[in-house]
């Protein structure tokens, strides 16, 4: 229950700052590569680890770049939501729908990992967390702060946020029907799908290709944030407890 309100809040919490806050487009970005910072660790601390120690051969390997792929398709959907490149594109090119179906079906896979999950407040999950609140800004920024106004779009914008902050719940809730031995697979997809938004957002070009020391700082905090979450739960691996 703690997880599926945590997964709740943080896209609630999200996209208030959104609504509110949403103009703040420095805020925006600095709150996207401190996620990066911590996505990428958790990823590569946590996820990695356990999927390549589970015994299924170097084939799960060809599921990492199965959600890779499968992300950089959801992007066409969402033009690239997923790490802040809404403000590059006509709003008219978004599609509520087309960037509805696309979070939806990204945060769901997400969420299907969580039923095997045995730690409270594991890395995994507040990485999923962390992963949430920057995209939450700006989908409360898009959606409630367009030049169209908010009077028109309220309901589809409302039903957006709910199908977004319900998508990993569900698919947590799905999870717990398939056979536990299908788990390594599962991370591995959702490993790719993190391993993809975060390179693109930490290894994305700044301007005048100069260096950007504020960029750098906040993924060294996110990457401490996560060693620190990494330690603190004595290096057990996602889904299992010692």
């Amino acid at each position: 229950m703690i997880t599926v309100l945590l997964l709740i809040l943080s896209v609630v919490a999200g996209v208030f700052l959104g609504k509110h806050f949403g103009k703040k487009e420095k805020l925006a970005k600095n709150l996207l590569v401190l996620s990066a910072g911590f996505l990428i660790t958790i990823c590569l601390n946590e996820v990695f680890p356990e999927v390549y120690t589970a015994g299924a051969g170097r084939s799960l390997g060809i599921f990492v770049i199965a959600g890779v792929l499968l992300q950089m398709i959801l992007e066409a959907l969402t033009k690239g939501f997923e790490h802040g490149h809404f403000h590059h594109h006509s709003e008219r090119n978004i599609l509520p729908v087309a960037l509805m179906v696309g979070l939806f079906i990204h945060a769901f896979i997400e969420g299907i990992p969580l039923a095997n999950e045995k730690q409270a407040l594991s890395p995994y999950l507040m990485g999923i967390v962390f992963h949430n609140l920057p995209i939450s800004f700006i989908l409360g920024a898009f959606l409630f702060n367009r030049k169209e106004g908010t009077k028109g779009n309220s309901y589809p914008s409302l039903l957006i946020v709910a199908l977004f902050a319900l998508a990993s719940p569900m698919g947590m809730l799905l999870g717990n029907y398939f056979n536990p031995d299908l788990q390594p697979y599962f991370l591995a997809i959702v490993g790719g799908i993190f391993l993809h938004i975060s390179s693109v957002i930490i290894f994305e070009s700044n301007k005048n290709h100069n260096i950007d020391w504020t960029k750098i700082g906040l993924v060294i905090v996110g990457v401490s944030l996560a060693l620190f979450m990494h330690l603190f739960h004595g290096h057990s691996p996602v889904g299992h407890q010692h």
